[in-house]
């Protein structure tokens, strides 16, 4: 027993130090934090095995022949019991593989609208700090059947849209610049410059406002504008729309909101209402009582 703790304790330190003298290595090899990761844990694991193997075979003198009947039975017993982990395992190395996300990048899930950014993946799962200050653990098997958004690849630069509504009263070509400039001045959004390609289209760098519809109480306008990084939109947000209430507050543009005017004209035609006043028992007068009637 004490050999057998001494060779464990020889293994753990072994592990380590061999992780750390591969580690440069095999992060200069392998560009992605998720593959490097991977591969030390590959290698610390095989180092665990080594000493097991050691274990069973020089300490205990367990003989081949049961080692092989051993894994036999385990292998039944995997799967059998713990198929659902080697599905993850197995969703792991295509993850992996196809690079979908990345460790630090900004992913949303886009069944749940859950963002947060990537802080490990391995063969198992994939831990996500979300904006909320929590971990979500998510199996790769899950993952792989999920619409992930990645907001962080290649490009951070993202398109955010905001509807406006102002009156068929307002001026509609003074309004659109003057939201188009409230954009431009917030720290963070992109202000003019080259357009922003993506595929084989082109968009404009610089805020845009455009006439989305004419709706029932007001007229839809539409802005569109860039940011140069993803991590904030609903601060961003909230400073864009704070911009546009100050510079619409003193000219001649309002912001609509839902409400109806009631007219009555010649075509109206007209209404006959007769108005009484309906008594209550109160103010009904005693009733006399019923005199009793004679006995034939």
């Amino acid at each position: 027993m004490l050999l057998t703790i001494l060779v464990l304790i020889v293994t753990w330190y072994a592990s380590k130090y061999v992780t750390q003298m591969l580690g440069r290595r095999v992060a200069r090899r392998f560009r992605r934090p998720s593959v490097s990761r991977t591969v030390l844990r590959i290698i610390r694991m095989s180092v665990y095995g080594v000493g097991i193997l050691f274990i069973i075979v020089y300490i205990y003198g367990i003989n081949g022949t049961n080692i092989v009947l051993s894994v036999t039975v385990f292998s039944a017993m995997v799967g059998v019991v713990l198929a659902p982990i080697v599905g993850s395992v197995i969703s792991g190395l295509f993850v992996l593989a196809d690079q979908p996300y990345e460790v630090g990048d900004m992913i949303e899930l886009a069944e749940t609208g859950q963002r947060g950014f990537v802080e490990d993946i391995t063969i198992r799962y994939t831990k996500i700090f979300t904006l909320e200050n929590t971990f979500l653990v998510v199996p790769n098997g899950s993952m792989r059947e999920r619409d992930v958004i990645n907001h962080s690849a290649e490009d951070t630069r993202t398109r955010y849209t905001l509807d406006i509504g102002v009156t068929y009263e307002s001026d509609i070509e003074k309004a659109r610049t003057l939201i188009e400039n409230a954009a431009r001045e917030i720290d963070g959004v992109i202000q003019g410059g080259p357009d922003i390609r993506i595929g084989s289209s082109r968009y404009p760098a610089a805020p845009t406002c455009f006439i989305d519809q004419f709706a029932n109480s007001s007229v839809k306008l539409r802005l569109r504008y860039w940011t140069r990084d993803p991590y904030k939109p609903l601060t961003m947000r909230s400073r864009i729309q704070e911009a546009i209430w100050k510079r619409l507050e003193d000219v001649d543009v309002e912001l609509a909101y839902p409400h109806s005017h009631v007219v009555f004209d010649e075509t109206s035609g007209e209404l006959n209402v007769n108005m009484t006043q309906e008594s209550t028992v109160e103010d009904r007068p005693p009733r006399a009582p019923a005199e009793p009637e004679a006995d034939d």
